[in-house]
C-alpha cells in the first residue's frame, strides 16, 4: 500500500485548484459518454462533476495568503498484490466501490491525525476523491532514469488507485490544518495554529486499515515499518529484523498481523539488547514459540541446531573478529 501527501501533482498548491482537476480528469476526456465517466466522490455523493470540485475547494480559503497552501493531494495506491486480492473477492466492479469506501475511512485516519477536538472525521473535512484507472511513469521512476520508459507512458498491470483533494480549511472554512506541520506536538504552538500530523503514522495506519477491513494477510516484508527499519533503522534493529523475517520465512503462522505488529513495535523501541536477547524473550513470552525455536535446522553440514543456536553461535564469531582487531 503507497499512500503519500504532495502539494500537487501540477506543482502548485497556492492558487486555484483548476489545473490539477483538469489534470486528473484526463481518463474521462477519452470517454464519449458522460455516464461512462469516472465522478468525483466524497462522503456524502458518488456523483460530484469537476466544476463543484473547484467551487468547492477554492471557495474555501478565508484568510489564507496568497503564498499559503489551499489545498492537498494525497495518492492511495494498492499494490499488485493488494489488487489481485480484492479482484479475486469483489471482482472488477466491486473493487472501486469498496476503495472509495476504504478512502472514506483513510480520510477518518487522516482527520484524527491532526489531534484535535473539533476534528474528528472525514465530514469535519473538505475533500474530494477520484479514481484513475491507469498509472503513469514519472520522472522518479527507476525506468525514465534509465531510459527503458518515458515519462507519461503507461504502466503495465493493474494500477486502479485512489486521487484525494483535501482543503487546508476545515469544512467549517475556519480552521486551518496543514499535513506538513510534523512538530507531532513539539511545537505547541505550532501544533495549536495548523494541528499536530505525523506522516509516518497515517500512512501505517491506511496500510493497518486495508488489512483489518479486507481481512488480507500482509507478509512481514511488505510491510511499510519493515522498510523504513532495513533502511533507517540501527545495525541491531536490522539484525533483529533479520531474524524475524527469517523464522517467519520457515513458520508462516508468524507472519499474522497482530504478531507482525507486536515484532515491529519491539524492535521499533528497541526493547531487546541483541538478537539472542529478543528470541529468548520471544520463546518464554506470550507468543508460545518455545516449541518452534527449538525445532531443529539443517545447517550447510546437515547437522541440527535450533535457531536460538544459530543466533548464539553468530554472536561469539562476531565477538571473536572484534577481539582479533
Amino acid at each position: 500500500m503507497y499512500i503519500n501527501i504532495t502539494k500537487s501533482e501540477t506543482g502548485d498548491n497556492k492558487g486555484s485548484c483548476s489545473a490539477l482537476i483538469n489534470y486528473l480528469e484526463k481518463e474521462n476526456k477519452d470517454k464519449k459518454s458522460l455516464d461512462q465517466h469516472e465522478k468525483w466522490f466524497n462522503g456524502n455523493s458518488n456523483g460530484i462533476r469537476p466544476h463543484g470540485v473547484r467551487i468547492g475547494i477554492d471557495n474555501n480559503i478565508a484568510k489564507l495568503g496568497k503564498d499559503d497552501s489551499k489545498f492537498f493531494l494525497i495518492n492511495i495506491s494498492p499494490s499488485q498484490k493488494e489488487l489481485a486480492y480484492l479482484t479475486s473477492r469483489y471482482a472488477e466492479q466491486g473493487i472501486k466501490d469498496k476503495l472509495k469506501e476504504f478512502a472514506i475511512k483513510v480520510m477518518d485516519d487522516y482527520a484524527k491525525n491532526f489531534r484535535r477536538d473539533n476534528i474528528r472525521s472525514h465530514k469535519d473535512l473538505l475533500w474530494f476523491g477520484k479514481l484513475e484507472n491507469y498509472g503513469y511513469y514519472g520522472y522518479n521512476d527507476k525506468e525514465v532514469k534509465n531510459g527503458t520508459r518515458q515519462r507519461g507512458e503507461r504502466k503495465e498491470g493493474q494500477q486502479l488507485h485512489l486521487q484525494i483533494i483535501v482543503s487546508r480549511k476545515d469544512i467549517t472554512n475556519r480552521i486551518k490544518l496543514s499535513p506538513q506541520n510534523t512538530s507531532r506536538g513539539k511545537n505547541a504552538s505550532h501544533s495549536a495554529k495548523l494541528g499536530q500530523f505525523d506522516r509516518t503514522a497515517f500512512k501505517q495506519s491506511g496500510e493497518t486499515l486495508f488489512d483489518d477491513i479486507f481481512d488480507f494477510d500482509r507478509g512481514l516484508k511488505e510491510w511499510m515499518d519493515y522498510a523504513n527499519t532495513m533502511k533507517n533503522g540501527t545495525a541491531m534493529q536490522k539484525a533483529q529484523l533479520h531474524a524475524v523475517s527469517t523464522l517467519a520465512e520457515h513458520y508462516p503462522q508468524l507472519q499474522t498481523a497482530h504478531v507482525t505488529d507486536s515484532f515491529m513495535t519491539d524492535i521499533n523501541i528497541e526493547k531487546y539488547p541483541d538478537v539472542v536477547g529478543m528470541l529468548s524473550s520471544i520463546a518464554g513470552g506470550a507468543w508460545g514459540l518455545f516449541e518452534i525455536l527449538l525445532e531443529p535446522t539443517l545447517d550447510a553440514s546437515g547437522c541440527g541446531q535450533t535457531v536460538a543456536d544459530e543466533e548464539e553461535r553468530k554472536r561469539k564469531r562476531k565477538k571473536k573478529k572484534g577481539l582479533r582487531r
